[in-house]
């Protein structure tokens, strides 16, 4: 449909005219051909200016090495407005001297585009909402508008069916003034007539609608985006790729009347997101999504998300990168599922000092006083109050449904231990001579599984889903099976 938002899956041009926003006048026509493996490229036949310059007189001019890059590039094509942002220069053809004069070309890299609107940059409070569609969301959503029937008389089926469509009423719920909504966009029937046969057709799409109170920039809406995005990547324990995002602009003047509302004018966003989004690729499993909207409910899942993302995003952000980018070496995945281990232990706030500050005060004083001088202060900052690694991991350890972690693994202590080892023998050693590559597979799994179960824990999952997670899910199910054979004293 032509008001179908733009699939970051699919390649895309626009034949135009296009400007530097300091310069409407001079407008120069080319092609933004959008590639999604490649990203969008602006070929120009005509140049901007990309060499840096410096005029020292009317006609002494210098040339410096480098080139020009521009903020933000304007243009018109397809009947649409169109901002590009980040635009860099790839490659300029000028034809001075040349014995048949043609027309320079110029050729632009651009980050990202907006198809649908001119703005002066990402950080302008242009729109009023954005709407987000995400790999496995509809799945998550657990509803659909679509129903099934088989006609069975007298309990035969007769060979008659019939697929119906219900529109279903927008989920919602306000978080510290801003609008959350799950909703549905669906097509009408689509007969495709082929050789051999016809095939009846309709899509049921899944998305996610934010709006602040107050206007928001580009910026903040790719913020409002990912939140969307890990939120189903925790869910599902995948990576889940964008499969489109789209703008609804603030609404300038009054171009309406009481009884007509002026239409929403919408623009579409061509960027290269942590993951590019497959619409027609086959949804997660059932038995490996952690929690959908069924066990959770939206309305109570969307603040708990909301909350938990500001305050542990960073451990989030480390815990999903195994999902979106694993190393290819089991080393490094463990100083980021430790890492991940550690700075979520500081950020739930359980981050207690061993030893009472009233005590350890006068004890470390007491201490340094025994030191010589000139060694003292480097002394001082290695005297620190805080909980050891073994001791985060004990701790986060005891906060999930306690069934559900001796499922996971039955020797807690062993996992500490074991955990701590590894990562300081590679922090300090630069090596693990005392783990076998199999062992610290284990450690690296059952560490992110620990911290998974946290999170889940922090947005309200029941503890019997817990258990049933680490019962059903194939990857928590053998993550299990390992911890079992690694990580149990003999």
């Amino acid at each position: 449909m032509a008001n179908d938002p733009l699939n970051l899956d699919e390649p895309d041009e626009w034949a135009g005219l296009w400007w530097l926003p300091n310069e409407p006048d001079y407008q120069v026509p080319g092609v933004l051909r959008y590639v999604p493996k490649d990203g969008l490229v602006l070929s120009l036949i005509g140049t901007f200016e990309d060499r840096i310059m410096t005029t020292h007189a009317p006609g002494v001019v210098s040339i410096h090495e480098g080139l020009q890059t521009w903020d933000v590039i304007h243009g018109a094509a397809e009947q649409r407005e169109i901002t590009l942002l980040g635009c860099v220069p790839s490659a300029s053809t000028r034809t001075y001297g040349a014995r048949v004069k043609t027309p320079d070309k110029q050729t632009v890299l651009a980050t990202m585009a907006i198809i649908g609107a001119h703005v002066d940059s990402e950080d302008k409070a242009a729109f009023s909402a954005v709407e987000v569609s995400v790999e496995d969301l509809g799945n998550w959503a657990a509803s659909s508008v679509f129903e099934g029937f088989l006609n069975a008389p007298d309990g035969i089926l007769d060979g008659s069916a019939t697929i119906s469509v219900k529109p279903l009423e927008t989920q919602s719920v306000e978080v510290d003034g801003t609008e959350f909504r799950l909703a549905h966009r669906h097509t009408l029937p689509f007969f495709d007539q082929r050789r051999g046969g016809t095939v009846g057709r309709m899509r049921d799409t899944a998305f996610a609608r934010i709006a602040p109170p107050d206007a928001f920039s580009l910026s903040d809406a790719m913020g409002s985006a990912s939140l969307v995005q890990d939120l189903i990547a925790l869910a599902t324990h995948r990576a889940a790729g964008v499969i489109w995002l789209r703008l609804e602009l603030v609404q300038e003047g009054s171009a309406s009347s009481a009884d007509r509302p002026a239409p929403r004018r919408n623009a579409d966003v061509l960027y290269s997101p942590s993951a590019v989004g497959k619409h027609d690729a086959k949804a997660a499993d059932h038995h490996r999504v952690f929690f959908t909207c069924a066990s959770l409910p939206f309305e109570e899942v969307i603040p708990r998300w909301f909350e938990a993302y500001g305050r542990l995003q960073s451990a989030m952000n480390m815990i999903l990168g195994l999902r979106y980018a694993p190393a290819r070496y089991v080393e490094s995945n463990l100083l980021t599922a430790v890492g991940a281990a550690e700075v979520l232990h500081r950020g739930l706030g359980i981050d207690e000092p061993p030893i009472p500050a009233d005590e350890f005060k006068p004890m470390r004083e007491a201490m340094l006083a025994h030191v010589p001088e000139e060694h003292r202060e480097r002394l001082k900052g290695a005297l620190r109050n805080d909980p050891t690694l073994r001791d985060r991991l004990y701790a986060l350890a005891a906060r999930p449904d306690q069934e559900a972690i001796s499922m996971l693994m039955p020797d807690v202590d062993r996992w500490a231990r074991r955990t701590t080892l590894a990562r300081n023998d590679l922090a300090h050693e630069g090596e693990t001579p005392k783990h076998s590559i199999e062992e610290l597979i284990a450690v690296v799994d059952v560490t992110t599984a620990v911290v998974i179960l946290n999170l889940l824990h922090e947005l309200g999952v029941p503890a019997e889903r817990q258990r049933e997670i680490i019962r059903e899910h194939p990857q928590l199910r053998s993550t299990a099976r390992s911890a079992r054979e690694w990580l149990v004293a003999r």
